[in-house]
């Protein structure tokens, strides 16, 4: 008996807007979108640093495209509870440029990446990124893989 597959549902509202940063903004480069879906005061927290600000955030962006040229996040899920949408975002890139002072190793990276996003007045105004650093500084040679 075959089975009927469920259609993958068109994002609304909240995270629409979310989706847009990771689709557009990391995978497409489009820095500018930033001024457009994001609040002035935008509040970004992740292992790179905390930011504040449009300003702030295009560099921090803008410096990751240039460490990982190629650079993806391509959203895999994602559940919204009220002003939140929670995704589950796999990041690939080459690392053809200095990143955390690690100097470019040629390396293809894929690493899981947990994102948070709160949306206020239809903007997003702070996002919470969590990516498996561990997973890629192993996959960079930077650190040791750990012990099984």
């Amino acid at each position: 008996m075959a089975s009927a597959s469920t259609p993958t549902p068109t994002p609304t509202g909240n995270e629409r807007i979310a989706r847009r940063f990771p689709e557009e903004v990391a995978s497409e480069g489009n820095i500018g979108l930033i001024d457009e879906i994001c609040a002035e005061d935008v509040l970004d927290h992740s292992p790179l640093g905390e930011v504040r600000g449009r300003d702030d955030l295009k560099a921090q962006i803008s410096g990751l495209r240039e460490s990982f040229s190629d650079f993806s996040a391509t959203v895999e899920d994602a559940i919204t509870e009220g002003d939140t949408v929670a995704m589950r975002v796999t990041l690939r890139g080459t690392h053809d440029g200095t990143f955390m002072d690690i100097e470019p190793t040629g390396k293809t990276v894929e690493v899981g990446n947990m994102l948070f996003t709160r949306i206020e007045d239809g903007m997003i105004a702070e996002r919470w990124v969590q990516p498996d650093m561990l997973g890629m500084l192993t996959q960079l040679g930077a650190v040791e893989p750990p012990e099984p």
